[in-house]
Parts: C-alpha cells; structure tokens; sequence
C-alpha cells in the first residue's frame, strides 16, 4: 500500500508540474534571438527539479532554461540547452561561471548542468547574470 501511495504522490506531481510549465511558458523572453526563460521555482529536490525542466525544455523545443530553487538552506541551480543550440551554448560553461554567484560550484553535459551553493539568497541575481552569457 505504501508503494501505490508513493506512486500516486509521483504522479500528483507530475501533474503540477505540466501545470506549472505552461504557467512559466508565459515568462519567456527573447535574448539575442533565443528563446530563454530564467525563474525560480520551487522543487522539493534535486530530482523534482531536473524533471521539471525536462518537462520545460519539451515545451520550449529551441532555446535556453536557467532554473534556480531554494531547499534545506541552499541553493540550486538547473540549466537545459535544446540539442540545436549545444554547438553554441554548453549548459556545463553556463553553469560554471553563474554557480559562484550563489556561493557554489557545478557543471554538467553541453545540453544539462546542474550546481548547488550555500547562498539562495542570491538566485535571483545568478539568474539575471544568464543574459550577460548570451
């Protein structure tokens, strides 16, 4: 029973998720001729944040995500890059060099990277840094 209770919770929020996707599809802005969205979220960990921003990048099919959240204290930092911009864009460099922002370090993949950091109070100016990047 527990078991189908767990599952039942995983897919109550994937549902909020989907939901909340299309809400944040609303925030995206154009830089330099991409399509970017940079935002804080909130996610209960890192797993919940990586699948959010998997169901984002579907949405968004060309362009950048630079997702910031706060939990147990810390802050953390998600960035996607869409395959047809990874010749141009590596999530790993982007995260790189917003991740000291935050008090933290990270990297990852040309199209995912993730970095975790002992300042949350300074997403929102991490995020903000992503236009500079571009």
């Amino acid at each position: 029973r527990e078991r189908e209770l767990e599952k039942e919770i995983e897919a109550l929020k994937g549902k909020l998720a989907v939901r909340d996707s299309s809400d944040l599809m609303s925030r995206v802005r154009q830089i330099n001729g991409i399509d970017v969205l940079a935002t804080v979220v909130e996610a209960s960990d890192v797993k919940a944040l990586r699948d959010f921003g998997d169901k984002l990048r579907d949405r968004l099919r060309s362009g950048i995500i630079l997702l910031g959240s706060r939990f147990d204290g810390k802050a953390m930092l998600l960035c996607l890059v869409t395959k047809d911009l990874t010749d141009r864009y590596h999530a790993g460099k982007i995260i790189q060099s917003i991740a000291p922002l935050v008090g933290g370090s990270g990297g990852g993949r040309p199209d995912m990277a993730q970095a975790g950091g002992q300042r949350p109070e300074h997403l929102e100016e991490a995020l903000e840094r992503l236009k500079d990047l571009l």
